[in-house]
């Protein structure tokens, strides 16, 4: 089989989706393959080693929803993309999808165009997150070779775990307008707070490059949610709050304890310390640290940053909104030594701005030349 073709399974009962989807995807770099039922999907996924599932959720026998669970909970398909394809457009129903198995969702009376793109997106993703971990296997076995290269296999590895975090999180920041300065100010925040704590240097510096990918899940997002310029409704906010359990679904299952960091960040740092966050409502020191310390860095540069639709507070406005926080929001312990480094904060907020202002003089600079 050519390796650019892409094995796609469909899974519905009816036999007119089959044809439907079959119509619209024949002219894709795809293999097609078929599952009437969940028992018959379950037992295809070893041999046809999929790229992308499009699966129905209302089947007899066997639910959709209990199919995603068991290849999301085996170590072997876990990183399998599985897109509901629906006729439902009940909120809570796509929303459990998305919190708990899924990874996309389709409608079944979708435009061709639409189901042909987020199909190929998805099996772009499980290619990227493949040779993520081709690359990390080997590593591990040129780390292995002779304890001679140790120093320079560990160094290896590290270098490329960095570069992959900062591409990931370049990828989920270009889909939400973020910027890269946002990403650097947040995460030397967090660093400096952790340091300030008393974390041991490794936690810090590994704290340093797994920030970055706390909303890494952003990426799964469709965009006219994440997108949205105005209040998102209810079913809206219900998908945009899964983006903590996409993130942590795209980290699981490294061996590194940097991408582990991650994913426990990328998990909770929208949990407050009274217990009112999302995704699982933790309190106090139920939740992370490391998570604990990103929430008062990402706020922080949140509320001192513009955005298209709002302006830039003031670092005293900031700060008088992150102290209100303290004790319901956030960590009391991590608000004291945030505020117990200000100094340290705002030379940080300084060094950032002043490149990011510079890499927009050079690109207005080599627009007029041109």
């Amino acid at each position: 089989m050519d390796t650019n073709t892409a094995n796609v399974l469909i899974v519905d009962d009816d036999p007119a989706i089959h044809r439907m989807l079959a119509r619209i995807l024949r002219r894709q770099p795809f293999a097609l393959f078929s599952a009437y039922g969940g028992l018959e999907a379950l037992d295809m996924v070893p041999s046809v080693s999929p790229d992308v599932m499009l699966l129905d959720l209302s089947m007899p026998h066997i639910s959709g929803f209990e199919v995603a669970e068991r290849i999301k909970s085996d170590e072997k398909t876990h990183h399998i993309p599985i897109i509901i394809i629906t006729g439902n457009n009940g909120s809570d129903l796509l929303a459990r999808a998305l919190g708990s198995c899924a990874d996309d969702f389709i409608s079944k009376t979708a435009d061709p165009s639409e189901i042909i793109a987020r199909t190929q997106y998805h099996v772009k993703r499980k290619r990227m997150l493949d040779q993520m971990h081709a690359e990390q296997l080997d590593l591990q076995d040129t780390v292995s070779l002779k304890s001679g290269q140790l120093a320079i296999a560990l160094n290896r590895q590290k270098e490329a775990s960095q570069e992959v975090i900062w591409r990931l999180t370049s990828a989920s920041e270009h889909r939400d307008n973020e910027t890269g300065g946002h990403i650097k100010r947040m995460s030397h925040y967090a660093a400096a707070i952790a340091e300030k704590m008393g974390l041991r240097k490794k936690t810090v510096e590994a704290l340093l490059y797994a920030a970055p990918m706390h909303d890494i899940g952003k990426i799964g997002i469709p965009d006219g949610i994440l997108l949205k310029p105005g209040k998102l409704d209810a079913t809206e906010w219900a998908i945009m709050k899964t983006h903590t359990f996409i993130g942590a679904e795209i980290l699981a299952g490294s061996n590194f304890e940097l991408i582990k960091m991650g994913r426990v960040i990328a998990l909770t740092h929208h949990e407050k310390w009274d217990g009112s966050g999302y995704p699982r409502g933790l309190k106090g020191t139920k939740i992370p640290l490391v998570a604990r310390i990103v929430a008062v860095a990402d706020v922080f540069d949140a509320l001192t940053s513009e955005r298209p639709y709002k302006a830039a507070y003031s670092v005293e406005k900031s700060n008088r909104i992150i102290a209100d926080g303290k004790g319901s929001h956030f960590d009391p312990d991590v608000v004291a030594a945030f505020f117990s480094i200000q100094d340290t904060i705002l030379g940080i907020k300084n060094r950032y701005r002043d490149q990011e202002a510079e890499i927009q003089r050079l690109a207005a600079s080599a627009a007029n030349f041109c």
